[in-house]
């Protein structure tokens, strides 16, 4: 549907794609989130990104990552340290936008979460990931149904 292409909508969506990658990044080796900016900021896919966006949803996830696993656990079968690291990027970054971009309609910000899921996680990732943020989204956006 070439027609309904919408240059935010995209920019967006490759803002949290590189936002995952650098919290995949940042789960095997640690660094303030103000590195993964800088390191990220030379990803050749930048240019078209949401860059603020992108320093958002990182920073959040990086700043707030322990409120964000306990606000998470009660949806989880396991804890949220024993995730596969790209299955527990997708869920901060989906986590951040549930609880902070109230503006993004829950099924859009869920959409986007199973669709990084599928291409980057295992092969059921997303629908472990799908599972996880609709339970979330029915706890948290109460008012949003």
């Amino acid at each position: 549907m070439a027609g309904n292409f919408n240059p935010q909508t995209a920019a967006r969506a490759l803002a949290r794609r590189l936002a995952v990658q650098a919290l995949y990044r940042w789960q095997l080796n640690a660094a303030p989130w103000q590195e993964l900016i800088n390191e990220f900021a030379t990803d050749a896919d930048m240019p078209r990104a949401d860059g603020e966006y992108f320093r958002t949803l990182v920073r959040q996830a990086i700043e707030d990552h322990e409120a964000l696993d306990a606000a998470l656990a009660p949806f989880l079968a396991r804890a949220p340290a024993m995730l596969d690291p790209v299955e527990h990027a997708v869920l901060l970054v989906a986590a951040v936008e549930l609880q902070h971009q109230p503006q993004l309609p829950f099924r859009v910000v869920i959409d986007e979460a199973v669709g990084l899921a599928r291409r980057f996680g295992a092969t059921d990732g997303h629908k472990f990931v799908n599972g996880v943020l609709d339970r979330a989204a029915r706890a948290w956006r109460v008012d949003e149904r």
